[in-house]
């Protein structure tokens, strides 16, 4: 995955569909879709953002064939919000280990700033959510972790397309040990980033009428 585009999934997660996958065997993340630092993000979690998006998008247009629009022009997600709610733990804590903080007041700042070239809060929210996929609830918490971002690049003199800046992530990811369920692929510490599995006991299913997960 380009550096670029994997700094844009800090800040959102693309839509579409896919699939089913169904797994055969045992199930090691029950109610897990992944662990990240012993801590569970939990398919419930997980199906909430999804939703969220999804509300969002239906509430921003006006009529059936535009949120159909909307939908057909975004790719898989709920494996790309999943890889989007890990790689926002991980970069906490490469920004935690490099002794990143960022405050309320920072947030609120950004957010003003970022308004007021919107043309107003309506604007921001319209504009982050076609972008990046964000619904407006959660757009503070994505400024949070931009600011994060930048601000863990400037504390090693690089930016967020750099090595060295992934590298970073990339040891927060390997300290965190994320374990994703295989339903959603596997992730790389290396590249920092969620993986289709290739497993023999994993199959696509093509079920009629039934809505697949993406």
């Amino acid at each position: 995955m380009h550096r670029r585009r994997r700094t844009a999934l800090l800040l959102s997660a693309v839509i579409a569909a896919a699939p089913l996958l169904a797994a055969c065997g045992n199930d090691a993340h029950p109610g897990a879709a992944a662990v990240v630092g012993g801590q569970r993000i939990t398919v419930a979690q997980l199906e909430s953002r999804v939703k969220e998006v999804r509300a969002a998008q239906r509430a921003a247009v006006a009529d059936e064939a535009q949120y159909a629009q909307a939908v057909a022009q975004t790719g898989t997600l709920t494996r790309d919000t999943l890889h989007g709610m890990v790689l926002d733990r991980v970069l906490q804590r490469a920004a935690e280990d490099a002794g990143v903080t960022v405050t309320p007041r920072d947030v609120q700042q950004m957010r003003a700033g970022l308004e007021q070239q919107a043309g107003g809060p309506e604007g921001l929210q319209k504009a982050w959510l076609q972008q990046y996929g964000i619904p407006p609830q959660r757009l503070d918490e994505n400024l949070r972790l931009q600011l994060e971002a930048q601000r863990l690049a400037a504390r090693l003199g690089t930016n967020t397309s750099q090595p060295a800046f992934w590298n970073a992530l990339s040891k927060a990811s390997k300290t965190l040990d994320v374990d994703l369920n295989p339903r959603y692929g596997s992730w790389d510490a290396r590249k920092v980033a969620r993986v289709d599995a290739k497993t023999p006991w994993v199959r696509e299913i093509s079920t009629a009428g039934t809505q697949q997960p993406t």
